[in-house]
């Protein structure tokens, strides 16, 4: 059962937040930006220092939300005490409040918050917002303030318009990794027989009691019976069973500068970063078996299993940056559904995948994978071949824009070659002589491709007119062969 309401997934690499700025106004028209009085709540000293790069962190489970006001003098982003109370995803209308101190914001799902009182939040047109996941906003909130519309009962209601990561980072710098939290992911079981596992420090785990997880990992298990070939006899019924173990992290920068690095073709000054990157990371562990004589076909045909999302919150300065990430884990066989093989496999190494920024390239891929692995059992018996692939697709993107889908397939793949011949002798009640020969042979290997979306856009780079794939990264390597 998921833990959350079912959403648009995937569901990638994966994993960005930029919020709030003060100011007080009843209407926005009669007085200018800069000479309104920031939120009392907010702390001058929480200001970005900008000759140093901002850390990025995972953000404590108090998140602050972040506001800045580009264009005005002191208008950096900073953290702020406004919080947002409830957002439309359809009219774009947000309600933002100031939360009395010692009263702790509202959950997504919008139950109540521990003693204390609310008050009408401080907030002015041109404001930008950056929050982690509130009410109505569940993948986190970037937004500008277009409008004050009015005060209600809990707090001020805006009408807002979608904005960039560049108008809160401006011309500062950051880069880091951080490690997503396993026992964050919702998950929703596509099969009856899959099982989640993860453990997390303060020796905690979830999971089948004797199932071992290394700290930080989240393992799914699953085991599942397939069609069989048409024509088998019963001794080869199909199925296949196995884990998939990942540790991801999420894979954040951002080089300010670009306003002063380049300049568009009408000849003013372009905007946006100089340098970006949003993709994820981790190591991978993988132990799975091929049992029988799958109905295979010649396009792969794909089972996915399980499917686990997460919205992990990176503090990036004074920023909650919202990642949403994605994961898909699936079976996927092909072949002439001849063969009948039983092998086992186990595969151990690492993986990224993600999208790279530079203003004289644009976007560009980024595809890597390292990995190792041992057969535990191999027999290919009958003529033909087959391929059957446990893999995992990943979308990772900022705020519920979906930016990189990255797809790692490790894989088996068998192949059986010969002749049958059958002399027959003259003569009653003689036998046929049979004789056999021929070669098989069973390959390990992964393939890692995906795309870059145009969301990548909402760093504030120009806008990719059309997906960018990111290549097929391909390596197969012989775990064994033999002849009859």
């Amino acid at each position: 059962m998921r833990k959350r309401p079912s959403r648009a997934l995937v569901p990638a690499l994966a994993a960005s937040a930029l919020f709030l700025a003060a100011g007080c106004s009843a209407d926005p028209g009669q007085s200018s930006a800069a000479a309104r009085t920031p939120d009392a709540g907010t702390s001058a000293t929480t200001t970005a220092n900008s000759d140093q790069p901002l850390a990025v962190a995972a953000a404590p489970a108090a998140t602050s939300t972040a506001v800045a006001r580009p264009g005005t003098a002191g208008g950096k982003a900073r953290k702020t005490s406004l919080k947002v109370k409830s957002y439309d995803s359809h009219t774009r209308r947000a309600v933002i409040s100031m939360v009395a101190k010692g009263t702790s914001s509202p959950s997504p799902t919008g139950t109540p918050t521990p003693a204390g009182t609310a008050t009408p939040g401080r907030t002015a047109v041109g404001d930008v917002i950056a929050s982690a996941p509130a009410p109505g906003a569940r993948d986190g909130l970037l937004a500008k303030v277009t409008k004050v519309i009015g005060e209600t009962a809990d707090g001020t209601e805006v009408q807002t318009a979608p904005t960039t990561l560049d108008t809160l980072l401006g011309d500062d710098d950051a880069k880091g990794t951080v490690p997503v939290d396993p026992a964050s992911f919702d998950v929703e079981r596509l099969l009856p027989d899959v099982k989640v596992s993860w453990a997390k420090t303060g020796d905690i785990h979830s999971g089948p009691e004797g199932t071992k997880v290394p700290l930080g990992s989240l393992r799914v298990d699953v085991a599942t019976k397939v069609a069989t070939a048409e024509g088998a006899p019963a001794s080869a019924d199909a199925s296949v069973s196995g884990f998939v173990q990942v540790k991801p992290e999420v894979d954040f920068s951002y080089g300010g500068g670009a306003s002063t690095a380049s300049t568009a073709s009408n000849g003013s000054t372009a905007s946006g970063p100089a340098a970006a990157y949003l993709g994820v990371s981790g190591d991978w562990t993988s132990q799975w078996a091929l049992k029988g004589r799958a109905g295979a076909t010649a396009k792969p045909v794909r089972l996915p299993f399980a499917k686990l999302h997460a919205d992990p919150v990176l503090q990036v300065g004074p920023i909650p940056v919202v990642v949403n990430l994605d994961l898909t884990c699936y079976f996927e066989i092909s072949g002439d559904g001849h063969v009948t093989v039983d092998v086992e496999q186990d595969l151990k190494g690492d993986f990224k995948a993600g999208g790279t920024f530079g203003t004289a390239a644009g976007w560009t891929p980024v595809n890597e994978s390292h990995m190792d692995s041992s057969p535990v059992r191999t027999s290919v018996t009958t003529a033909g071949s087959v391929k059957a692939a446990l893999g995992a697709q990943a979308t990772v993107g900022l705020y519920g824009a979906v930016g990189v889908t990255a797809d790692l397939a490790p894989y088996l793949r068998g192949e059986a070659a010969g002749t049958v011949t059958a002399t027959t002798p003259v003569g009653s009640g003689a036998k046929p002589d049979i004789a056999a020969s021929g070669s098989w042979a069973l390959y390990g290997g992964l393939d890692l491709s995906g795309t870059l979306q145009i969301q990548l856009a909402i760093f504030g780079t120009p806008v990719i007119q059309h997906a960018i794939p990111l290549g097929t990264l391909h390596r197969e390597w012989k775990l064994a062969d033999g002849t009859t």
